[in-house]
């Protein structure tokens, strides 16, 4: 059997970015979204999610350690001088170290400030994964599993998938790479979380979709999709019509509209028909 989840990251990092993940969980395309706490709309995201049927969705953290405004106060390791997290460049180099005891500790405070922050505004935490994928990088994986340990996290991302058997244009190539270092970083993660209490879907697919989508190369992930339950990372979103602003304010481009657009597309639910695949939120665990 063929089960997939299709889970839409970055819930909260704008209204219009909540609007079309919300207009594809309506329809029934996306099973599952990872809520950026941090994020400028999460407040929306709890209003969206107070209001709609969402007893088929799977909602999880989408810890964030590298844009915006941290949680904690007093974050010395992981943020500048303006009290906010360093960006990508600078916050991956430093979440790329391991063995530092106190930076462990700073990143544990700001992981469960924002789980405890979902957690106390009603929402069962289904599963756990990071922007940018920061959740598995050296300095983070041991706050994701304690994470899992403490606030019975079931579920654990590992975006670790093969390439895609099309060439990658130039544009691409940086993706392609970076897609590469999180497979590496994924698989380094393995035996951690095999020991741990959190449970790992059977397949991964998404990172070499990213700002490439098309109902083509959706086509072909889902033709090759393997038995078992996979996890399909989406970025779906409407572009804000406003003025871009906050620091996740470049996300919202017409990449995100391309990929709702595939999604809602009446083809990709004859590709599930066709290639025998059943969408499915997250599992429930039980012992």
């Amino acid at each position: 059997m063929k089960m997939l989840i299709i889970n839409a990251d970055d819930l909260g990092a704008d209204v219009s970015r909540n609007a079309g993940i919300f207009e594809a969980i309506e329809a029934g395309v996306v099973t599952a979204a990872s809520i950026l706490v941090n994020g400028p709309a999460f407040r929306d995201v709890l209003q969206r999610i107070a209001s709609t049927n969402c007893d088929r969705v799977s909602f999880g953290v989408h810890l964030n350690l590298t844009e915006g405004m941290p949680l904690s106060p007093g974050l010395k390791f992981i943020t500048g001088p303006d009290g906010c997290f360093c960006g990508k460049a600078e916050g991956h180099r430093r979440l790329m170290q391991s063995g530092d005891a106190a930076l462990e500790e700073e990143i544990w405070q700001e992981c469960a400030a924002q789980i405890t922050a979902l957690r106390d505004a009603g929402i069962r935490i289904d599963h756990a994964d990071g922007h940018q994928h920061v959740h598995i990088f050296p300095a983070v994986i041991n706050s994701t599993l304690r994470a899992g340990r403490v606030f019975g996290i079931p579920w654990i991302r590992i975006p670790e998938e093969p390439p895609p058997s099309d060439s990658m244009d130039q544009n691409n190539r940086v993706l392609a790479e970076e897609a590469e270092t999180f497979c590496r970083l994924a698989a380094a993660a393995h035996v951690r979380i095999h020991e741990s209490s959190m449970r790992m879907t059977d397949h991964f697919r998404g990172l070499y979709l990213k700002g490439r989508m098309s109902l083509s190369r959706l086509e072909g992930t889902l033709r090759t999709l393997p038995a078992g339950l996979t996890e399909l990372m989406v970025h779906p979103g409407r572009v804000s019509t406003g003025p871009a602003e906050g620091p996740f304010s470049s996300f919202s481009h017409g990449d995100r509209a391309k990929e709702l657009d595939v999604l809602m597309d009446r083809h990709f639910r004859l590709m599930l028909t066709r290639y025998h695949i059943r969408l499915t939120p997250f599992p429930e665990v039980r012992d």
